[in-house]
């Protein structure tokens, strides 16, 4: 896997198909996830607090801007499903799978309850041996795409 900035501006993706297969299969389950119930506990790190020790400010806050956060969350990952086969991404597109990729892992993240003590040396016996894989694999994804974009 690499990603890097063109002379040109724009980026070189290069994923084999089983990385891009994996991506276009996990996706839309965030996706379906945004469609339900935003108020869901795995989507708790994507809308997190804005007023810890004032719950009604922080309904009042979340009323404002939780559509819209979900709203530009969707968008993200509408622009992530529609260019998982293209080698060549705009920095906006590129923009789009950081969203969607730090998206994915901060809810893999949560449904797992991984936290910074959590090692990522992943034990084959673990019964969430092959998300805690993934969502290292995600992280290892993310940090390569702000390195292309900061390029």
């Amino acid at each position: 896997m690499n990603v890097k900035r063109t002379r040109k501006g724009d980026f070189v993706v290069k994923l084999d198909t089983q990385e891009r297969t994996v991506l276009a299969e996990v996706a839309p389950q965030l996706r379906a996830m945004l469609d339900g119930d935003l108020a869901d506990p795995a989507l708790r790190r994507l809308f997190p607090t804005a007023y810890a020790d004032d719950p009604e400010r922080d309904r009042e806050y979340h009323a404002l801007v939780r559509d819209e956060l979900a709203d530009r969350r969707r968008a993200a990952i509408e622009t992530f499903v529609a260019t998982i086969e293209r080698d060549r991404l705009s920095e906006d597109e590129l923009t789009a799978w950081m969203t969607a990729v730090n998206d994915l892992r901060l809810v893999l993240g949560t449904r797992l309850d991984v936290s910074e003590e959590t090692g990522l040396v992943v034990d084959p016996a673990d019964p969430d041996a092959p998300l805690l894989a993934l969502y290292g694999w995600l992280g290892w994804l993310l940090e390569t795409i702000v390195g292309a974009l900061a390029s």
